[in-house]
């Protein structure tokens, strides 16, 4: 916590703060955790130096595409204040509350499990109090630059991770660790996470990774280099396009998540597309809660591509062949492969339109002399 500056500054305002918080049941960590997202939610500063607040539903669906598994070591290279790591642990406290029987997945929880990598000592300081808050103990929380030769020993690492890159910027070549550029000699940030990633899993390792549009179809050499590592040299499993709402109101980018597992080897035969419409929230600043929402959707398709096969281009969802995708250069934006269906619409003659123009007209011009008589 060095550095950490107590922001009350009246004993008035601290009893205050106490009595307030003396209200809340704390019993669990729970209501704490919460607590703590919600304020993270109202930080002014949010979005400043591309630090964009990942939304929590959009966490909580990458989570679930993922599944995570009980010998996993997960790692969020770009982590903020640690949004994806607690989401992880909130899911297994949900779904496998019986794990934490096991002693041995009680220390492997408490001390290996969790690795957030984040260069800002502000945002370690403040990922560190939400783990703390939702029950992660002891992460590993390295201050250091994820791209840069401080990290160059993080190989092969990690059976899972998530992460929410930053999406402009760039760096110069000489501040990045030498075995990326080797991956995708570039200096957008996009794409040097995406080579990052690649190195710090190991072989089986799986990742679920936001990144912007321009990702997903760049013509620069190094935007095709790395999609094409990805597709053919790795198993690329989902490509969900998101909205540009979703970071409102930091930002309107629209943005994807990819899916994939770490092989060498390849292993991608078809890719799965899902074009998202919506998310449970309005698409403005407000980001209100509304009914619509394709997240329960788009888990039930995934976990159940077998049936995919089935669908059409025009549908929401569907499943694309690797070589129709080398055929397009490694282009992975859904708009590329989806078929827009047309309806023919008929219009009535100019003649009939004229005759109604003509009628209406003619009503008008009755309406008018009685108004005139009335006046008279």
């Amino acid at each position: 916590m060095k550095g950490a500056t107590f922001m009350i500054g009246t004993p008035r305002l601290l009893d205050q703060v106490i009595q307030m918080m003396d209200e809340i049941k704390m019993e669990d960590c729970d209501t704490k955790g919460d607590l703590y997202e919600y304020m993270l939610s109202k930080i002014a500063s949010a979005g400043e130096n591309g630090q964009f607040r990942t939304p929590r539903h959009i966490i909580g669906m990458m989570t679930e595409l993922v599944q995570p598994k009980q010998n996993d070591l997960m790692c969020d290279p770009a982590m903020g204040t640690a949004g994806m790591l607690v989401a992880v642990g909130v899911y297994i406290h949900r779904k496998h509350p019986g794990w934490f029987h096991d002693r041995h997945f009680r220390e492997h929880y408490k001390n290996h499990m969790f690795t957030g990598i984040e260069f800002d000592s502000t945002m370690i300081r403040i990922g560190a109090m939400n783990l703390q808050l939702h029950d992660i103990q002891n992460p590993n929380l390295f201050p250091i630059d994820s791209l840069s030769e401080s990290n160059a020993d993080m190989r092969e690492r990690f059976s899972l991770i998530m992460a929410n890159p930053p999406f402009t910027g760039s760096l110069d070549c000489d501040a990045v660790e030498s075995s990326i550029l080797k991956m995708v000699k570039t200096k957008k940030t996009e794409l040097l996470f995406l080579g990052l990633i690649l190195r710090m899993l190991k072989i089986g390792g799986r990742a679920a990774v936001i990144v912007p549009q321009g990702v997903q179809f760049g013509s620069s050499t190094a935007h095709k280099a790395i999609r094409r590592e990805i597709v053919e040299e790795q198993k690329l499993e989902a490509v969900i396009s998101m909205p540009g709402g979703v970071f409102k109101p930091y930002a309107g980018v629209s943005t994807a998540v990819l899916v994939f597992t770490k092989t060498n080897s390849g292993g991608t035969n078809n890719v799965w597309f899902y074009d998202m419409h919506a998310d449970g929230y309005s698409f403005d600043d407000k980001r209100q809660e509304i009914k619509d929402n394709d997240i329960p959707d788009i888990l039930a398709r995934y976990h159940n591509l077998e049936a995919e096969a089935q669908r059409q281009r025009t549908d929401k969802s569907f499943l694309v062949p690797i070589e129709e995708i080398k055929a397009n250069d490694w282009d992975l934006s859904v708009n590329r492969y989806k078929q827009v269906e047309y309806e023919e619409v008929e219009y009535a003659k100019p003649e009939t339109l004229i005759e109604e123009i003509t009628e209406i007209d003619r009503e008008r011009m009755e309406l008018l002399e009685n108004l005139k008589k009335m006046l008279a």
